[in-house]
């Protein structure tokens, strides 16, 4: 159940990007990275997850801001979600990412929380929050993937072993926009691509990310590619503010008079990585933007979906989803 008291642990507080990837390399896993903490201090309330050290990455001015960068766009991790949702470039060139920014949790929230937090925050299934020894946590089931599962939130797609879903809305954002992470260590830099940074638990069901112990997410760089495309976001949750998505679609499109020319659509709630609907993609290429090509698309784009025994209704919720997202090109 959750406590109200937070275990001990040491604080540290870098002031610039090269003392926090020193301290990163030096206290390996046991130095827990924290943005704003709107996750993190959860874990630690509740006690389910402990750590001897944390290093707060808020006093690093390096992290922040959105800047120009090859015709797109890099943002700190560090920037709130209220800046990206707000930001004139953001808006001006990449509207998905700040109706996608915008619709996190409540203003509060927003105001606070960080970029690189939201995307890599952990999953919210209950019976791995609240201690439950599942696969995820190190034991040798999957509690809500059962006959009597609480799993109305879970996945319909990519299931091993874990049925949780990744549960940030910036994420399909970030996917659909063909984004890439900055990633500083002790070892230098490197460049991974926003469908490659988010793993499922087939790859590891320990993490919802490939950073390693002592690597930092410093920025998010969105390419020029869809730069003032047409965009459409719609995110279903059970309460129109803090709560996390039901089905959500994030969705950019080239459009030639009437016809789809070339697109990306990415559905969230529905796997533990944002589920990018390539079969989609090919499928109406060069299609009119009418109810049929959305209809077909619907169809397919739920083809294959498992549902658990109470989340049978995700999959008529992503197919509408789609067929909204393609009208609304």
């Amino acid at each position: 159940m959750p406590k109200d008291m937070m275990p001990h642990f040491d604080l540290y507080q870098p002031d610039s990007l090269d003392a926090a990837v020193d301290l990163a390399a030096r206290l390996g896993p046991d130095g827990w990275l924290l943005g704003a903490g709107q996750d993190s201090y959860d874990w630690f309330k509740n006690r389910t997850k402990r750590t001897p050290a944390v290093i707060e990455l808020a006093g690093i001015a390096a992290l922040k801001g959105v800047r120009e960068h090859e015709g797109g766009l890099e943002i700190g991790a560090l920037t709130t979600l209220t800046e990206i949702e707000n930001d004139p470039l953001v808006q001006a060139k990449f509207q998905l990412l700040a109706q996608a920014a915008g619709r996190v949790a409540s203003p509060q929230i927003r105001n606070a929380g960080t970029f690189g937090g939201n995307l890599c925050q952990d999953t919210r299934c209950w019976y791995y929050r609240y201690g439950v020894d599942c696969y995820r946590a190190g034991g040798n089931m999957c509690y809500a993937d059962t006959p009597e599962g609480q799993n109305r939130e879970h996945a319909i797609f990519g299931a091993s072993r874990c049925v949780a879903v990744q549960p940030s809305d910036t994420a399909n954002a970030v996917v659909a926009l063909e984004g890439s992470m900055v990633i500083r260590s002790a070892k230098g830099e490197r460049i991974v691509p926003a469908s490659e940074f988010f793993v499922g638990p087939a790859l590891n069901i320990k993490r919802m990310t490939v950073l390693e112990p002592g690597e930092i997410l410093v920025a998010v760089r969105i390419p020029a590619k869809w730069a003032g495309a047409t965009f459409y976001f719609e995110k279903v949750a059970d309460r129109a503010v803090w709560d996390f998505a039901l089905v959500s679609i994030a969705a950019a499109f080239r459009v030639d008079g009437e016809r789809i020319t070339e697109s990306s659509l990415v559905c969230g709630a529905v796997e533990c990585v944002p589920h990018r609907l390539k079969a989609v993609e090919a499928a109406i290429k060069g299609s009119p933007k009418n109810d049929e090509t959305g209809e077909r698309a619907g169809k397919l784009a739920v083809s294959g979906a498992t549902p658990l025994n109470f989340n049978h209704f995700k999959i008529p919720l992503m197919e509408n989803l789609v067929r909204r997202a393609i009208r609304g090109a």
